[in-house]
């Protein structure tokens, strides 16, 4: 590891795959949960039958359950044999997203994206209702759980996204959302245009792979423990975690354009899928509110900068946030009245930055 300064860092984090990355549903927090101690009714609108008021079956925490690679083989590296599943809100889901557009990936690997509300109630599966006819049009399914069925019929926890589906056999491969872009960056180097950047770069990659489980632990993950703490002092140690390491990271980023200087590494990825939510979400609905990203004037800046990149800009759908965040699912009003935030002013992601002109 060539910067010493990140093992120092590491050495005070446990890190683990196990999150629990999607607590809006199953959180006793009303912070998190808005149905939260309240009684439910049971829906079923003819396909799906509600199973909220059997959360607690969906409650423990997660890790990915399909990790089958292709730099050891297991996969083989094929164009247009497979499709990314994911959801606009999920920043777990859009770093593999943003990763595969800036890699150049896109025109072998297409991608089915699932609607952020589900049917009221349901919390188990994602759905194909953005799609004519409720159904993924390359995949032919109605959800996503379907997917995991076929790769294990007896898959009985939480289906993920984002997943990678192999569409010679309609199952999922792969639902690591933390090493899928690695896993494309080593892998598919036949079909990375020269023009992409190299997300990790092999002179770098101890240094990325440290930074990376800094962020994933002190950033990612904490943003949501917070949301859901147990107690004040639960709550309390995660907030602080959050806001040293994001005041670590804007020292970071004074004095170099991207966080390895003036390259775009898959590490800049999965801060900015946080970053990105945290003034519409973390900040207002997880109580991570000692300050707004856009306090912070480098990592505000180095945002803007990303977000004027196509695959992330693109890639960024602030009304997904607000439905899955704030709306939760297809509940009607009347069962279940909730409140939808109007800001923060998503257009001031189109204002100028000043990391080209500090940088080059």
């Amino acid at each position: 590891m060539s910067d010493q300064t990140l093992q120092k860092e590491l050495e005070n984090i446990e890190v683990t795959d196990t999150l629990q990355a999607c607590p809006i549903d199953f959180s006793q927090s009303k912070v998190a949960n808005p149905r939260a101690h309240q009684k439910q009714k049971e829906y079923d609108n003819g396909k799906d039958k509600s199973n909220f008021n059997e959360r607690e079956k969906f409650s423990a925490y997660q890790g990915p359950q399909f990790k089958a690679r292709f730099t050891d083989g297991t996969l083989p590296v094929t164009p247009n044999r497979y499709r990314l599943i994911w959801s606009r809100h999920c920043p777990w889901a859009n770093r593999i997203a943003i990763g595969i557009d800036l890699l150049g990936l896109d025109q072998v690997i297409s991608n089915g994206i699932v609607d952020p509300l589900r049917p009221a109630g349901v919390v188990g599966d994602w759905f194909f209702t953005l799609d004519d006819g409720d159904v993924d049009p390359v995949l032919g399914i109605h959800s996503l759980g379907e997917a995991y069925r076929l790769a294990d019929p007896s898959y009985d926890k939480r289906t993920t996204v984002p997943a990678l589906v192999d569409t010679q056999t309609g199952k999922v491969v792969n639902n690591d959302y933390n090493n899928l872009i690695k896993e494309f960056a080593l892998a598919w180097q036949e079909y990375v245009p020269e023009t992409a950047p190299d997300l990790y770069p092999k002179n770098l990659r101890s240094d990325i792979d440290a930074l990376s489980d800094i962020i994933l632990m002190d950033i990612n993950y904490a943003v949501n423990e917070a949301g859901h703490g147990r107690s004040q002092a639960d709550y309390r140690k995660w907030y602080d975690k959050v806001f040293n390491r994001l005041d670590w990271l804007e020292e970071r980023l004074a004095n170099q354009r991207y966080l390895f200087g003036d390259q775009i590494t898959l590490v800049d990825i999965n801060l900015y899928v946080t970053l990105s939510r945290f003034d519409l979400v973390f900040y207002q609905k997880y109580f991570v509110n000692k300050k707004r990203l856009v306090d912070y004037p480098n990592l505000w800046n180095y945002a803007k900068d990303l977000y004027a990149i196509p695959a992330f800009g693109d890639n960024t759908n602030f009304e997904s946030m607000r439905q899955r965040f704030y709306e939760v699912d297809h509940t009607p009003q009347e069962d279940l009245p909730r409140i939808i935030p109007l800001g923060p002013d998503d257009s001031i992601w189109e204002e100028a930055n000043d990391r080209a002109e500090k940088f080059g």
